[in-house]
């Protein structure tokens, strides 16, 4: 163990947070203006940030919600998912992908992910399929696309419907085509410490008829919203004609989101230059494994996780993170595989066994900082971190 860090390693004076949000004076000013606007809710913002977002990841239609949670649960609302139903997911993701599958009534099936991306595989997912299986849900991890020609072809082989868990993937590009505009139903994320935020918040993309009828369901299943009914064009009068959600977007957040978006190309170039900078210093480190992408992807980069090998070291992942708090490196571990947790194996039965590769890995993956306020000082420091901890907990 390394005893206050003392041991010729100079450790820097601030905390360094894996992903804060970058906020500037262009969002702060544009959420005054909606301040001063008297419109506050869905509005006229929401709208432009709608017509934007879809224009930029080539989609035909985008609707804000307030979250990816609320995107997922509206666009299996929308496919008709119901009771005895079961969906595809990963093992590997945050509970909410499989938590908007129960709470539409059907059951999460989940399946064991590829070794070099963790997405999903799709050979796990042929097998998993039923006479009872009506979607398939692959998660985006890392922001690196999943293998969308070979769901698509099972899908339509089946006659499944695809719902994309696109949290961590925008910007990202599979074979080209930014996911979102891939032809299938994507829910994205505007959390905190997504590639661009709106404190909390979603964009769902998908076919114009498609767009049509989730609007509507994120809505209290209203015929009309609130700037339809109550601008000088609107009417007061509405039908409701779903047991629909409360999922809308505010012109706050919108606010927020349409100077996000002119942002992101910087935004990305800088966390490709990061990404470039970790990925030189830890090509040839016997003791982790970097993250890939591969040939044809573009990668969003939302998250940066590495894996360490456990078998050159003499301390384990938690350790290894509780030495880098010590040094002020904020990491995190995303994600826990969903058997793990309490509520899933209590209720379905999943044991680790099942799911070999997201077990073994899950014990090794650390997620380190990366967001466009990084410096070069500040990877740099990260990059010695790790080295210095590798170093000295070497077993040769």
């Amino acid at each position: 163990m390394i005893n206050g860090i003392n041991d010729g390693f100079k450790r820097r004076p601030a905390f360094l947070p894996f992903s804060p949000p970058q906020i500037g004076e262009e969002e702060i000013a544009e959420v005054v203006d909606t301040l001063k606007s008297g419109w506050i809710t869905t509005g006229p913002k929401v709208k432009r940030f709608e017509e934007e977002f879809a224009e930029f990841v080539g989609a035909p239609a985008a609707l804000a919600v307030n979250s990816a949670t609320s995107a997922l649960a509206i666009a299996l609302a929308v496919h008709g998912i119901r009771p005895g139903d079961e969906v595809i997911t990963t093992s590997m993701t945050f509970c909410s992908t499989a938590h908007v599958i129960e709470q539409a009534g059907a059951t999460p099936v989940l399946v064991d992910v590829e070794p070099d991306t963790l997405n999903i595989n799709i050979n796990q997912v042929k097998k998993a399929i039923t006479e009872n299986t009506r979607a398939i849900l692959p998660v985006h991890l890392y922001g690196h696309p999943c293998e969308m020609d070979k769901l698509q072809e099972t899908a339509s082989r089946f006659n499944l419907k695809i719902i994309e868990d696109a949290a961590h993937a925008l910007p990202a590009s599979y074979k080209g085509r930014r996911i979102g505009g891939q032809g299938s139903t994507a829910a994205f994320s505007f959390y905190a410490t997504k590639n661009i935020t709106t404190g909390e918040g979603g964009m769902l993309t998908g076919e114009n008829e498609f767009i049509k009828q989730a609007r509507v369901w994120s809505l209290h299943g209203m015929s009309g919203d609130a700037h339809q009914r109550n601008s000088k064009e609107g009417t007061w009068k509405y039908d409701v004609v779903l047991p629909g959600f409360k999922s809308n977007m505010t012109d706050i957040q919108a606010a927020m989101g349409l100077h996000q978006l002119r942002r992101l190309p910087s935004f990305q170039a800088r966390r490709q230059e990061v990404v470039r900078r970790y990925n030189s210093a830890f090509a040839n480190m016997a003791q982790l494994q970097p993250p890939v992408e591969r040939n044809g992807i573009s990668s969003a980069w939302h998250l940066y996780v590495i894996r360490l090998n456990l078998d050159t070291i003499d301390i384990d992942r938690d350790v290894f993170i509780a030495e880098l708090r010590k040094m002020n490196v904020g990491t995190s571990v995303h994600f826990i595989p969903l058997y793990f947790h309490t509520h899933f194996r209590n209720r379905y039965g999943y044991k680790a066994d099942d799911y070999p590769v997201a077990t073994s890995n899950f014990n090794r993956i650390i997620t380190l900082p990366l967001h466009p306020g990084l410096t070069d000082e500040d990877v740099d420091y990260v990059i010695a971190a790790i080295k210095y901890l590798l170093e000295c907990h070497s077993k040769t």
